[in-house]
């Protein structure tokens, strides 16, 4: 399996710091004090200089003449002293042996009895200590064939070192404990294998050469193993004690897992003894999840004796098995998990408890609403599970005073009335009001607590708290309050309306007719336009509060909202910042909507505007579609007012600065508006509530401060007939109240008859069309107007009528003039919205024109009557 090329006795290795020499034959490396000094020559032909300098010296000394020649020996020789000292303080020479550093390493690895083994990635091997033959024998191929030869006998290990050499080739760091079968008397049973690759770097004849090599490390570890064993033996020795104990065991982990329970838990709970260990459930499974939080809860309490509880847990065939458990806590932190202790209380020969208490126990604990008694000092003798969850979050709550509990998160007003209703319920008196209370950290629950009295038993409880989770209901309650509150304005802002367009339509009326006689350098003409851009401006706010209270004309059609959303594209990137990243997200396969697709797309306009204004700083707005099924409706059916159905919902989304509860409840209020003064009306939110409403859908705002907003607008799916074909969407946005007229000549001749009852819109439309050249007869109601018919019968080509007008309104006028004469033309003008009136009068044979309408519109619209 692997390559051993090399014999060991030939094994060598490149070091970086030996320039001197090419390789390190690890068999000659032994330590040798007469090598030679690096630098300077060796020891040995220093000493022979010295002697023969000496002999030389002492022969000059015995001769006569050798006095000079002795000054010049003793001059050289102090600078030759000299040289060396300094020589050696620089550290440029250094006398005595020199051991290079693969002699170090080789001596090192020699001597660990860890077998350790340097090889090339193809499993060539540089090196092998000798530890590795006295643990698998020597091989004549090797190291790695010894190491081959011992693992081979076990599948297991052979696939480890297949893994092994496998991550060296990779340049992976690997370990692998491998077990091997009993050989020679040092092999060990267990060894741990451990490869780490590196990158060795030399110097040769001038060029860098870089290989890849392994260093393979192999550490007995029988003795630990033997020691896991022990340990393990012990366990589960202890383990199978718990197995044959009468009580019940259970180990819980930090995060709910059931990490152990013994046969007689899992004979209760009806499973067959190791089924329940190996299904690795949650403790909610078994005790519900108020059961579960009482217990984690309860593990947190330093008494012992408040750690009991009687507790129903639930078999695996669904039906419930009483107990009464007692909690340990695991360790010092509450995430380390705890224990549960049970005993069975229908096992017999558990105490004197009778039926009775044991049923009592049963109904108090599995009991789906809050039960507490207390005692004559207002404190909780006791409580189930879901008083503890639904006033204090799942913490027990024995021993606490009821008025702290039940008033930790209220107000002092809600404060009082508890303590006033407890003070009651403890003096024995009955018919306690029920008192709401808020619950939750953020307050975010309603409760309703009702109090009772107890008969006066001594050292019993004096009274009951029962306590029910009203949230849903207070949300239900306020929804329906909101909805009705918003209906009452609607029909408010409507009334407000109507009214309001008349007084506009005598405002732009006169001001245009005041524009006819003044010309543009006239003085008082910028003040007449300013007064009627006024009146424009007025006019857009009727239109949002027709828009709220449901009441515009919609120009209804059946289209996909994919195709309107990408229309308007292009439109809204102009609309948000640069520093907006707006993003499409378009649902596959889109039902069709029937509405107003002008109304839809001021409503996306709308909204987008809304979500740039909260971006400031930038950030990203998305509008995405995509179906909603029956079944997922129904989900959200408890809000009020949405039926279960089909829709198409369209979701437009920001990360701006999102929206608190308070300003959330009164978003799609008229005239209500968070933004600086000149900034906006507040009727933009109101107009998209009434614009979805008369839609027949449903919007839904979700915000969170600092995370952003998101509208939820849901339209009914409109399904189209197999001969039906929806038309391509072009909206353009509905600009109210201007409506420009490009008709050059406005002129014409006819017989008008002017219906009105407000005095200033009569004269200003008499007026207007009489300038036009038409003859204008003119009426305060309908009873006047037929009696003019009557005189003049014949003569009137086209009656011009409002719709509110007292004794006989337009929609009666309309039925006497078609009985009298069936081809008269009738043209109505009025402030509320034509589709509304024309499903009210059953008949579309006449022509409408909604207030406030300018001279221009007047005189084209009763000219195109006139001329049909």
């Amino acid at each position: 399996m692997l390559q051993t090329d090399a014999p060991a006795i030939e094994n060598q290795i490149d070091s970086e710091p030996m320039k001197d020499r090419e390789a390190l034959r690890i068999d000659a490396a032994t330590i040798d004090p007469l090598n030679t000094a690096e630098g300077f020559g060796g020891f040995l032909p220093i000493a022979l200089i010295v002697a023969a300098a000496g002999a030389l010296v002492f022969g000059l000394l015995a001769s006569s003449s050798g006095k000079p020649v002795l000054l010049t020996v003793i001059a050289v020789l102090a600078m030759l002293g000299m040289f060396l000292i300094f020589g050696v303080a620089a550290g440029h020479i250094r006398i005595g042996a020199r051991v290079a550093p693969g002699d170090l390493l080789k001596a090192a690895a020699d001597a660990s009895d860890e077998p350790q083994i340097l090889a090339h990635l193809d499993s060539t091997v540089v090196y092998a200590n000798a530890a590795l033959d006295d643990m698998f024998g020597r091989h004549e191929a090797g190291a790695f064939a010894a190491l081959d030869a011992v693992m081979s006998a076990e599948p297991e290990a052979t696939q480890a070192l297949f893994r092994l050499t496998r991550a060296a080739e990779r340049g992976e760091i690997r370990n692998e404990d491998v077990h091997l079968r009993p050989g020679p008397s040092r092999r060990p049973a267990w060894v741990r294998i451990s490869v780490r690759p590196f990158v060795s770097t030399g110097n040769g004849d001038g060029t860098v050469t870089r290989q890849r090599l392994a260093l393979w490390r192999i550490r007995d570890i029988s003795k630990d193993k033997a020691q896991e064993a022990q340990r393990v033996g012990t366990l589960e020795t202890a383990l199978a004690a718990f197995d044959t104990m009468p009580a019940g065991f259970m180990s819980i982990a930090g995060d709910g897992t059931i990490l152990h329970v013994n046969a007689a838990f899992e004979h209760w709970l009806g499973y067959p003894v190791g089924s329940l260990r190996s299904h690795h459930l949650r403790l909610a499974e078994l005790a519900g999840s108020d059961g579960a939080r009482l217990l984690e809860h309860m593990a947190e309490i330093p008494e012992a004796d408040q750690r009991v509880v009687d507790l129903d847990l639930t078999r695996q065939d669904g039906r419930m098995v009483p107990l009464t458990l007692l909690v340990e806590p695991v360790g010092d932190q509450p995430d380390q998990g705890f224990t549960i202790t049970a005993i069975n209380r229908l096992t017999a020969g558990l105490g004197d408890r009778t039926h009775q208490d044991v049923r009592a126990s049963q109904f108090f604990q599995s009991a789906p609403f809050g039960i507490a008694t207390i005692d004559g000092e207002g404190r909780i003798a006791s409580c189930n599970a879901a008083f503890m969850r639904l006033v204090l979050d799942g913490r027990p709550a024995q021993d606490v005073l009821a008025s702290e509990a039940l008033g930790r998160t209220g107000d002092t007003s809600e404060r009082t009335r508890i303590e006033e209703g407890l003070a009651e319920v403890l003096a024995g008196r009955g018919n306690v009001q029920p008192i709401e209370i808020t619950s939750g950290d953020q307050k975010q629950f309603t409760c309703r607590v009702f109090m009772s009295p107890l008969a006066a038993v001594s050292g019993g409880a004096a009274a009951a708290l029962y306590v029910i989770d009203a949230t849903e209901q207070k949300q239900l309650e306020d929804r329906v309050s909101q909805a009705q509150k918003m209906e009452a304005v609607g029909n408010l802002a409507g009334g407000i309306a109507h009214d309001f367009n008349n007084v506009l339509t005598a405002i732009i009326g006169f001001s245009d007719l005041l524009l006819q006689t003044h010309r543009p350098s006239d003085p008082s003409y910028k003040d007449i336009k300013n007064i009627q851009s006024a009146a424009y401006r007025a006019a857009n706010l009727v239109a949002g509060l027709l828009g709220f209270s449901r009441k515009q004309t919609q120009q209804v059609s059946v289209f996909d909202l994919n195709e309107l959303t990408s229309d308007m594209r292009a439109m809204l990137k102009t609309q948000v910042r640069e520093k907006i990243d707006l993003q499409f997200q378009a649902g596959r396969d889109l039902w069709y909507v029937r509405a107003d697709s002008n109304q839809l797309y001021q409503v996306i306009l709308n909204l987008a505007r809304n979500a740039r204004d909260a971006m400031s700083d930038g950030g990203k707005l998305t509008i995405r579609t995509r179906n909603v099924t029956e079944r997922e409706s129904q989900r959200m059916s408890p809000a009020a007012g949405f039926t279960p159905g089909e829709y198409v919902l369209l979701e437009i989304s920001d990360t701006g600065t999102g929206m608190s509860p308070e300003v959330m409840a009164k978003i799609f209020e008229p005239f209500f508006t968070t933004k600086g003064i000149g900034k906006g009306t507040g009727l933009g939110l109101a107009s998209v509530y009434g614009i979805i409403k008369q839609s027949g859908g449903f919007i839904f705002p979700e915000s969170e401060l600092g995370k952003g907003t998101t509208f939820k607008i849901f339209l009914p799916r409109y399904v189209v007939e197999d001969n039906e074909e929806a038309p391509p969407v072009r909206p353009q946005p509905i600009n109210p109240g201007r409506g420009d007229v490009n008709a050059t000549d406005l002129t014409g001749t006819g017989r008008v008859l002017l219906v009105e009852d407000e005095v200033e819109v009569r004269q200003f439309a008499v007026r207007a069309l009489k300038r036009q050249g038409y003859q204008v007869l003119e009426a305060t109601d309908g009873v006047e107007a037929l009696e003019i018919m009557a005189a003049n019968e014949g003569m009137i080509d086209i009656v011009v009528s409002d719709v509110v007008m007292p004794e006989m309104d337009g929609p009666a006028l309309f039925k006497e003039l078609r009985q009298r004469n069936p081809s008269i033309k009738v043209i109505f003008v009025s402030g509320y919205p034509n589709e509304a009136f024309r499903e009210s009068m059953g008949s579309d044979n006449f022509a409408f024109l909604p207030k406030p309408f300018s001279l221009p519109q007047l005189a084209a619209k009763v000219k195109e009557e006139l001329a049909k």
